[in-house]
């Protein structure tokens, strides 16, 4: 009886990154569950006060999303067996960072995926993962090697 691994996809959310690993892992006949945070960004940033209530202050806005996704982030970042973070060339992306160094801290095993031009920026992000690819199809490829190790 086979495992299925599940998948966690950290990062960016304005490019195809995550379709394409998904499709490349069907395609491979993986058995894989992908989970993510909320990428749509509007209900990310304004999940908390439209649950909680409006903040006239921009602080306790972002707090109380930040501490409703957190739930979700952390809950499938522990229950995740890798974890991929996908960083991007535009936009500070703490979150992804923050994600990468909680999954280093739980020993999760952490694919980091990102453009050349990124690499002196994320050293420390890179050194703590087992992998850094420049494509969503090394990532795919690595996953086919772990799981039918081939």
């Amino acid at each position: 009886m086979s495992k299925q691994w599940i998948v966690y996809l950290s990062g960016e959310i304005h490019t195809d990154w995550r379709e394409r690993i998904q499709s490349g892992a069907q395609a491979a006949g993986l058995d894989v569950s992908f989970v993510s945070p909320v990428t749509d960004h509007a209900s990310s940033d304004d999940v908390g006060v439209n649950i909680l209530g409006k903040e006239d202050d921009s602080f306790w806005h972002d707090h109380k999303g930040a501490g409703i996704n957190a739930i979700r982030t952390q809950t499938l970042i522990k229950d995740a067996d890798i974890v991929v973070v996908r960083f991007g060339d535009k936009y500070r992306q703490w979150n992804a960072a923050f994600d990468a160094g909680y999954a280093a801290a739980l020993g999760k095993s952490i694919i980091t995926l990102h453009d050349p031009a990124l690499t002196h920026a994320l050293k420390e992000v890179d050194r703590a993962a087992n992998a850094v690819c420049e494509s969503p199809e090394q990532v795919v490829e690595i996953l086919e090697y772990v799981i039918n190790k081939r």
